[in-house]
């Protein structure tokens, strides 16, 4: 019996388990997006958000934590140089899921897991877009002097 046990399994073993989400989370890291399907989107939200939390505070013990939960260690460098410093100041939900639709081969929902801070397109704290400001030509303004004709020119000339 199962009760009260709300973990994903996802059809694998234990050890499987762990190494496909250690390896979905390093590739999370270092390319800030990655697509899978909904059930690998939401059990691999489950398994990097700690680990985020943990880079906040950037200890040895921390480090060799997080390192024993990716077993990478450039993407433990990446995650507690980089990553930390964007979410510094979140207090947690650093991943976003996006449903994308469904696969053309077996129909499985797919979706896109990122990084919440690394999204220019949603992150309205991070860099806004310049507004292009543009000005319609407008009437030009007539001048006070009206023109002189040609026949006063010639008399203003010889007066002189």
């Amino acid at each position: 019996m199962r009760h009260g046990k709300k973990f994903n399994h996802l059809g694998r073993k234990t050890a499987h388990r762990k190494a496909m989400l250690a390896n979905m989370a390093c590739s999370l890291i270092e390319h800030k997006r990655i697509n899978t399907t909904v059930a690998k989107a939401k059990a691999v939200r489950q398994f990097v958000e700690p680990l985020i939390t943990k880079s906040k505070s950037d200890t040895t013990h921390n480090r060799r934590v997080v390192f024993s939960y990716l077993r990478n260690k450039y993407a433990v460098t990446e995650l507690f140089r980089e990553v930390a410093t964007k979410v510094a100041d979140r207090p947690g939900g650093y991943v976003r899921i996006i449903k994308l639709g469904n696969r053309l081969g077996d129909n499985a929902d797919m979706a896109m897991v990122e990084l919440v801070d690394y999204n220019e397109l949603y992150n309205p704290n991070g860099k806004k877009k310049k507004s292009t400001r543009r000005r319609r030509g407008g009437k030009k303004k007539a001048t006070t002097v009206p023109p002189v004709s040609v026949a006063e020119k010639k008399t203003s000339d010889e007066e002189e």
